[in-house]
């Protein structure tokens, strides 16, 4: 720890004083999923999802995808669980419109 007080002074201020905190909040917990997500070109079911603002949204957003066969009944019964346990903040913030245009894809 000490060498890299040496070598990143600010940084090491910054962690012992917890200055930058990073509050995470999203949860991914399906390698599979997460693998063809990451494939994946378009928007995902989680995109989707960070749009929604209740419980009640993502479960009509998971059910049309299952129903279109874009999302596995698996992945479905999975975000679905999540959903319930966790709610929907569980899949990340809230993305307003036009996202994309200030992050960047």
């Amino acid at each position: 720890m000490e060498d890299f007080r040496r070598k990143f002074p600010a940084l090491y201020k910054e962690i012992v004083e917890r200055k930058m905190v990073l509050r995470v909040s999203g949860v991914r917990n399906m390698k599979e999923f997460a693998e063809e997500e990451a494939a994946h070109t378009g928007p995902t079911v989680i995109d989707y999802l960070r749009r929604c603002d209740t419980e009640e949204q993502g479960r009509e957003v998971i059910n049309y995808l299952r129903n279109r066969g874009e999302i596995s009944e698996e992945v479905a019964e999975s975000l679905l669980k999540q959903l319930d346990e966790k709610g929907i903040r569980s899949f990340g913030s809230r993305k307003q419109p036009g996202h994309y245009l200030r992050e960047g894809l």
